[in-house]
């Protein structure tokens, strides 16, 4: 698959129609892969709370648009604000780091990729601020 800007072009408008104002392109061959790898197309607005993956690393790469990355403490005190930009920072977050991430223009699109099946967050992943 050749992702052009037709396809983020698509994939924005899907994000911009989505009441949760994000879509993403599964890029795994099946839903069998031991791997997560992923287009996530965010627009401003789109809620993305403070989470982390215990069984996992993530890595992130902003694509096109604008984007900060935010990494939490245990209790949820802000640490450290990254922003991300295409060309820029490519962020390898840890596990079972708290992290979240504000959209900051339309149009963004960042690859996400995680380690493991998918599988959705645990209740012990999501915090409550």
């Amino acid at each position: 698959m050749v992702i052009d800007n037709k396809i983020l072009d698509e994939l924005t408008e899907k994000a911009k129609a989505n009441p949760r104002l994000r879509f993403n392109l599964d890029l795994r061959n099946s839903a069998d892969d031991q791997s997560q790898r992923m287009l996530n197309a965010l627009e401003p607005g789109t809620i993305m709370p403070i989470h982390r993956h215990k069984g996992s690393s993530e890595t992130c790469v902003c694509v096109r648009g604008h984007f900060e990355e935010y990494f939490y403490d245990e209790i949820g005190n802000l640490t450290d604000t990254i922003d991300m930009v295409p060309g820029g920072t490519v962020l390898n977050i840890e596990k079972g780091q708290w992290h979240s991430l504000k959209c900051l223009e339309s149009g963004t699109i960042l690859l996400e990729a995680k380690d493991g099946a998918y599988r959705p967050l645990e209740e012990d992943e999501v915090m409550d601020v």
